[in-house]
């Protein structure tokens, strides 16, 4: 018989953190451009909420970091307090924030301009996937944790990507958000997923391409990114965030970055669905 208790990590070895060692060695991406990395997504790892996830990727081979580690808690939906307002749908809020470990440079205990940017494109993506009117006067927190990121804050700042980091921490955010709404059986119209594609130069030869979920550490230059949150069945996009430049007046473009990363976050929703149902026939 398993022990309920414990919460069992992924099968494969992680990398500890290294923050010691000022050098830092680029990696190389070694995926094709339409491929995505693989990550690790369970549910109900927080009994005492009404729902939870916990997210971690992939690390990347020559970093000195292991994978981006996320963790969400849902609680509600519960009765509001007397003295809010009347409400005839569900008040969402979200709260995303870096744990004070996450990073080599110690992240204070309140939220900074970064983290409240984050919040807020989390709290439209799930808003547009929620069904708010069956649960009028009632109120649900989304609270989003950043155990660990993707790189070292130093090495971010010093190869100037820590902009580019957030499409990925954000679309992490959406898909462990989603999974733990899901997982406290919270209605909503689709399950919505977070997907995150970027227009990339090589120096070495000056070409330019789309990829889809980009690291900002394995390409030499990224010029325009874009993260979407989209809702597969019913085909539609309740966040969209684009930064960068693109070619003038070249529609084409633009459109092709957003179906890249629509494409990625379809692959998103199909391992959201495969962890919500392994979980109900746990």
């Amino acid at each position: 018989m398993t022990d309920r208790r414990r919460v069992n990590g992924p099968g494969g070895t992680t990398l500890p953190p290294v923050y010691d060692d000022d050098q830092f060695t680029p990696p190389t991406r070694k995926r094709t451009a339409n491929g995505v990395r693989a990550f690790y997504l369970k549910t109900g790892v927080t009994p005492s909420a009404s729902g939870s996830a916990y997210l971690e990727f992939e690390p990347k081979e020559g970093a000195t970091a292991s994978g981006m580690k996320l963790t969400c808690t849902v609680h509600g939906p519960r009765s509001l307090p007397r003295s809010a307002p009347f409400s005839p749908h569900m008040v969402l809020s979200t709260h995303v924030k870096y744990a004070p470990f996450a990073t080599r440079q110690r992240r204070g205990y309140l939220r900074d301009s970064t983290e409240r940017d984050l919040s807020t494109h989390l709290e439209t993506a799930l808003r547009g996937a929620l069904i708010a009117d069956r649960w009028p006067k009632s109120g649900v927190d989304v609270v989003v944790t950043i155990i660990e990121g993707e790189l070292t804050r130093q090495a971010a700042q010093d190869q100037g990507i820590e902009d580019w980091e957030m499409m990925n921490v954000l679309s992490g955010c959406i898909t462990v958000a989603s999974a733990a709404i899901a997982d406290a059986g919270i209605d909503c119209v689709d399950i919505v997923a977070g997907g995150v594609s970027a227009l990339v130069t090589d120096e070495a030869n000056g070409d330019q391409r789309m990829v889809l979920d980009p690291v900002p550490s394995e390409h030499d230059t990224i010029l325009a990114a874009c993260c979407v949150a989209y809702l597969p069945a019913r085909d539609e996009i309740t966040n969209i965030w684009c930064k960068g430049l693109l070619p003038a007046g070249d529609g084409n473009s633009q459109r092709e970055l957003v179906a890249r990363a629509v494409h990625a976050s379809k692959g998103t929703c199909q391992a959201i669905t495969a962890s919500l149902a392994e979980a109900l026939n746990a």
